[in-house]
């Protein structure tokens, strides 16, 4: 075959493009009628959390201008990051199709051991740090033995550990009920004072516009190399300026006042390191298939005990470092740490984001969006 002739045969179709039963729509139409297919399917994703909190800024911020200002939204922050890594590992729960109800407990019961070993037996405050944590992952662990060997069900069985481990706080707190954490110290001072450098918080809020085009760009590549079709080029570079802008004007206007607290860098560390192995690992994977058909997870291999197990003991592992978080802030141990509405607040905010209470679907960021809805109101 000639030159001539090569040149002028037709490409041959993207192969999912070939059969023509596919739906297909390009465009910022085909975009948006996919928007609208999804809405009339009621898969809306985050869009009811995010217009919802807009509304609340809103109404709030017409009743008080203070409400938006940038030293508000900085306490606001600070506030968020406690409560958001108990929602955190309230999210895990409720992804295989269970509930922790014992929460609060342990994040109370974890700031009491820490105040006591760290003030009280003198220990490093890293240890004391890690003792608080380690405990928290055995109460986890127990409810797993009694979930995976006796069947016992998870509301109950953490509905019980709520009031043991509260009892516990309670002992070893003794008759003084408090104990108060020095002042000057790194933690008290991680939990109340300490803020990231401005270049440091302008380069981090770049970050997820950087990552998003270059896994996009990685994307398209691989796609058009498999004769696939991709989306443009053009609209990830639109995409990622646009995460980008938003993020740094949003730093800047909270720079006018003290800053990002480091806290809530932590926070949305945790964040960002579960959604990836929630979406990207294959215990991710597994997690979503045990919440969503639990038999239908163990005849495809998934150890699904294991599974059951790992989310019992993550969730009361962050409790445990919520408390520690939370002891920090208030630069105290007390007998009601823990208490009040923690626990009905780090549920509300994983399902409010967008975790289902039926397993099987949820993200690491529903906790992120859900806990800002709720420390909005409160």
């Amino acid at each position: 075959m000639s030159r001539e002739a090569e040149q002028a045969a037709p490409v041959p179709p993207q192969l999912d493009r070939a059969d023509v039963r596919v739906k297909h729509e390009a465009g910022i139409g085909g975009a948006i009628r996919r928007f609208f297919d999804r809405v009339r399917s009621g898969d809306l994703g985050s869009l009811p959390v995010i217009v919802g909190l807009v509304i609340i800024w809103t109404v709030f911020a017409s009743i008080n201008p203070i409400f938006l200002s940038s030293s508000n939204l900085v306490n606001l922050l600070f506030d968020c990051s406690t409560v958001g890594v108990i929602a955190l590992g309230i999210v895990c729960v409720l992804m295989v199709g269970e509930i922790d109800l014992s929460v609060g407990s342990i994040s109370g019961f974890a700031s009491a051991m820490v105040g006591t070993l760290w003030v009280n037996q003198g220990w490093p405050v890293a240890l004391a740090i890690l003792a608080a944590v380690a405990v928290g992952g055995f109460i986890g662990a127990l409810y797993a033995l009694l979930f995976n060997r006796l069947g016992m069900p998870s509301f109950v069985s953490t509905l019980a550990g709520l009031l043991a481990v509260l009892g516990l706080q309670l002992y070893i707190l003794g008759s003084t009920g408090s104990i108060n954490l020095p002042y000057g110290s790194n933690l008290v001072n991680f939990g109340q004072l300490l803020m990231m450098p401005k270049f440091v918080s302008f380069a981090l809020a770049a970050v997820p516009g950087i990552v998003m085009l270059v896994t996009g760009l990685r994307t398209v590549a691989r796609r058009r190399a498999a004769n696939l079709s991709a989306p443009s080029t053009g609209g990830l570079v639109t995409r990622a300026v646009v995460i980008t802008v938003i993020l740094e004007l949003i730093v800047f206007y909270l720079n006018q006042a003290r800053g990002i607290p480091w806290m809530f860098g932590l926070f949305v560390g945790l964040v960002i390191s579960m959604h990836y192995a929630l979406t990207r690992t294959k215990w991710g994977r597994s997690m979503s298939a045990v919440g969503g058909n639990r038999e239908a997870a163990r005849r495809a291999g998934i150890n699904v005990r294991l599974i059951y197990s790992s989310a019992f003991v993550l969730c009361s592992m962050l409790a445990a470092f919520g408390g520690v978080l939370s002891a920090a802030r208030l630069a105290s141990a007390s007998q009601q740490a823990g208490t009040g509405d923690v626990n009905l607040n780090a549920i509300a905010a994983a399902v409010i984001g967008g975790t289902s209470l039926f397993g099987g679907r949820g993200s690491a960021y529903s906790a992120l969006l859900g806990i800002i809805v709720i420390q909005s109101i409160a």
